[in-house]
């Protein structure tokens, strides 16, 4: 198989083109790797390693020198530092909500104000996270005057 490498100045002009003489099954599993890099995280969950995809991340929250995501069912460990999912994820729907916590905007429900001036972010399933003070504003223009390419 025969690989071409052309670089373009725009991320939005990424591609990756598959010419074949037939759809096999490997094409297609290449086809679904291909449009999943850059989707998922990888996560270590009850001593096993798995590729998470972004939409089953409510959020993460570094404690104590580690990061950790948490999804619907399960918290799994991440490599690396919150600020470099920030950096990486912030145009995919995820916001810095706290010092420790990047919150994962589609599975916001509800935000609510708390004692102390801080907020509470209820999200889908019920589980709550505490908004600090320092970030309401940035997650207020993101949710009600950004658009929603700017996350």
């Amino acid at each position: 198989m025969k690989t071409v490498l052309q670089p373009v100045s725009d991320n939005a002009d990424e591609q990756v083109t598959i010419a074949c003489v037939e759809v096999t099954q490997e094409i297609r599993n290449l086809q679904a790797y291909a449009e999943s890099v850059g989707n998922c995280v990888t996560a270590m969950i009850d001593g096993k390693t798995l590729s998470v995809p972004l939409d089953d991340i409510l959020y993460f929250e570094a404690l104590d020198e580690k990061v950790f995501v948490y999804l619907s069912d399960a918290v799994g460990e991440v490599k690396g530092r919150l600020y470099e999912y920030e950096d990486r994820l912030g145009q995919k729907g995820f916001a810095r909500i706290s010092k420790s916590v990047l919150l994962h905007l589609t599975k916001l429900q509800t935000i609510r104000p708390t004692l102390g001036r801080k907020f509470m972010a209820e999200l889908s399933g019920g589980e709550c996270v505490v908004i600090s003070r320092q970030y309401i504003k940035p997650l207020r223009e993101i949710l009600l005057g950004g658009n929603i390419n700017e996350f």
